[in-house]
């Protein structure tokens, strides 16, 4: 027995990545028959338990651990599959476990009776497949391959609900947009490979690897591969100009978006920064933080005048990308790590928690025959009265999302401001825009998760109904928003609920700024956006609850916001509309011009070619068929005269006399 808990953290994590693919083909073999999602919840209730145990437990602040086989050859290059475990990819693996743990779940809950119920078991255990396997991805092209098979599993789970044609183009759009930023991703490594000959990481990025003793031919090849690497992440963890797909991507299940905003797939891009950080230099690295900065801005704009619930969260998912995104550009990739991790729970409680009301407010729907969206928060309200747990879960990841002290949110969202800061105060002059929008953001995040709260929480059901049929979620929905509740607050991660710097994740990275530590910031810093949050409440209590909203429906600046800047319009004007005019006079080009070209040279040459039969038929064979008709028709009438018959023979002479008698008395 002991032997066969003796399980070294090479074979854990390959058990941790195989069991949910193991999952995925059971059920895909079963088909229809596997409907109850036993299989796929025991897979990755066994990939959890080997991670924690067998190989985060094992590997967490230790020596880095790698294990390779060869693939293929080419030339003197040999590519290899293998695993790296370090405490990044450990830790990240660990929380793709964790976040699916409780998805896997609720869902068993909140999708029973869905007519595609086996087809979602399915590909909910691909897309967790995929996102261990880039976890822990010794090479780079082995990360690429799971990345582009995390792209597709999303893409089946987006778009679940095929029947629906938003869900259709939602899927689309996501998979179109992740594209661009996998070209980005396959260029960033053709251009390492070719400045070192190598994609694993161990021999790219170790103590003494290549990137260190080869350094590259020049800066500006350095900043291409930089870029590249950034394109990829762009556009996977959504951040501006290639975030729009993320909202649309709300078409999934609702425990579908919480599992892809948590922890898994928009994850992935910050976690390919933080693995390749050592090639970006000072260029990239404010590239990084100017578009990450942009990203979280105009993403909290955005969710302030949101009305679909789940589209409020989705744009709060991008802002705080955005923030972990600031983190990696000013050099500070543990602190992104740190508030991945933080994130991910009071991120998934967010969505879980809006699964259960949009859940109550279907049957509400249902039960009174009502025509509204389930999703629109103008319709909820006074929801606290019937669903209380979930009122309380709630409210404790927003104030997690807000930064509030006392939640893992405050501790993540400090390390990264307060880098942002500190970072900026070295560089002074223009840099401070960078801290000082995110000091912003906060303070808009504060007000929209606030805004949801009140709005769906408090004050009255905005509709009208003679029979409310509205209740607590079941336990199989409220235990995991309960566990995830609890891993909202600070004590999952820090001892200390005021001091970031004990946390458990920073100080296993335990990396070197390249910037001095502002002690004063420490203090400061978290009490103005305590208090910012705090006013930012009670404006929106004010506003929500007491009613005394003063923006009326027509403002510019809301219009903007609620129209996402009108960002998708653009693309669809600029890409969308201009290739499909593109298309059609391309189309039109070849259909009458070229197209035109050929059948005008047919025609000319079909019509030749019947000129020619028309002379073959009527002028070559005329006149040697007229010859030949000529020469038959004589000998046929001299076969006819010499046929061996004498009154034949005495008729013709007679006929000659007489003709003769003829002519000479005519004449």
């Amino acid at each position: 027995m002991s032997d066969l808990l003796n399980i070294s953290p090479i074979i854990g994590s390959m058990l941790v990545v195989l069991l949910p693919f193991l999952a995925f083909l059971i059920q895909a073999i079963l088909g229809k028959r596997s409907q109850s999602g036993n299989i796929a919840l025991v897979s990755i209730i066994l990939s959890t338990i080997f991670s924690l145990i067998f190989v985060f437990a094992e590997v967490w602040k230790q020596e880095p651990i790698s294990a390779n086989v060869s693939w293929f050859t080419i030339g003197t290059h040999t590519f290899t599959l293998g695993i790296l475990l370090n405490n990044l990819t450990v830790l990240m693996q660990l929380i793709v476990c964790i976040i699916a743990l409780p998805v896997h779940i609720y869902s068993k809950s909140y999708m029973k009776g869905d007519p595609g119920i086996h087809r979602y078991w399915m590909y909910l255990s691909l897309f967790c497949f995929a996102m261990l396997g880039l976890t822990i991805s010794s090479n780079l092209l082995m990360m690429y391959i799971f990345w582009e098979l995390v792209g597709f599993a999303s893409y089946l789970l987006i778009g679940f609900w095929f029947t629906k044609e938003s869900a259709v183009q939602a899927n689309k759009k996501a998979f179109i947009i992740n594209r661009i930023g996998d070209l980005g991703f396959l260029l960033g490594i053709a251009s390492v490979y070719s400045m070192y000959g190598s994609l694993n990481l161990v021999e790219l990025f170790g103590k003494d690897g290549l990137f260190y003793s080869l350094p590259a031919s020049s800066d500006g090849w350095l900043t291409f591969t930089g870029i590249c690497f950034f394109i990829g992440a762009m556009a996977k963890s959504a951040q501006f100009p290639l975030h729009v797909w993320l909202p649309d991507a709300m078409e999934g299940p609702t425990a579908v978006s919480s599992l892809i905003h948590a922890a898994t797939m928009v994850a992935a891009g910050v976690f390919l920064l933080s693995t390749v950080f050592p090639l970006f230099n000072q260029t990239v690295l404010l590239t990084i933080a100017i578009i990450g900065c942009i990203t979280a801005l105009i993403s909290a704009y955005f969710a302030i005048s949101q009305t679909d619930i789940k589209k409020i969260l989705a744009f709060s998912t991008i802002s705080q990308l955005g923030f972990m995104v600031v983190a990696v550009g000013v050099g500070a990739w543990d602190a992104a790590m740190f508030h991945l991790a933080t994130h991910a729970f009071f991120k998934c409680l967010l969505f879980l928690s809006a699964g259960a009301i949009i859940h109550e407010m279907a049957h509400l729907k249902e039960a009174n025959k009502l025509d509204i969206d389930p999703q629109d928060i103008n319709n909820m309200g006074g929801l606290k009265k019937w669903m209380p747990k979930t009122f309380i879960l709630m409210s404790i990841a927003s104030l997690a999302l807000a930064g509030f002290p006392l939640t893992s949110g405050f501790l993540s969202k400090d390390a990264i401001l307060i880098s942002a800061f500190e970072w900026a105060a070295q560089l002074n002059g223009l840099y401070f825009l960078i801290p000082i929008t995110l000091t912003l953001v906060s303070i808009l995040t504060a007000f929209y998760i606030g805004r949801l709260i009140f709005k769906v929480f408090f004050g009255e059901l905005k509709i009208k109904v003679e029979r409310i049929h509205l209740h607590e979620a079941n336990l199989s929905m409220l235990g995991p928003m309960i566990f995830l509740g609890i891993c909202s607050i600070f004590l999952v991660f820090s001892w200390n609920p005021i001091a970031y710097h004990h946390s458990f994740i920073l100080t296993g990275f335990s990396i070197t700024y390249p910037f001095a530590e502002i002690h004063s910031l420490h203090i400061i810093l978290p009490i103005i956006l305590t208090i910012s949050s705090a006013i930012a409440w009670v404006i929106g209590w004010n506003w929500y609850v007491k009613g005394k909203y003063p923006l009326n429906s027509g403002n510019k600046l809301l219009d903007i916001s609620m129209n996402q800047g009108y960002i998708n319009e653009f693309y669809n004007k600029i890409f969308v509309k201009s290739t499909l005019n593109l298309s059609k006079g391309l189309y039109w080009f070849d259909q009458n011009i070229v197209d035109g070209f050929v059948n005008f040279l047919a025609t000319i040459v079909r019509n030749l070619a019947h000129f020619s039969a028309w002379i073959d038929r009527y002028i070559v064979d005329g006149l040697v068929n007229t010859i030949a008709g000529t020469a038959y028709y004589i000998g046929h009438l001299l076969r006819w005269v010499q046929n061996g018959r004498l009154q034949n023979y005495l008729g013709f002479a007679f006929t000659v006399v007489l003709i003769g008698i003829i002519y000479l008395i005519i004449k």
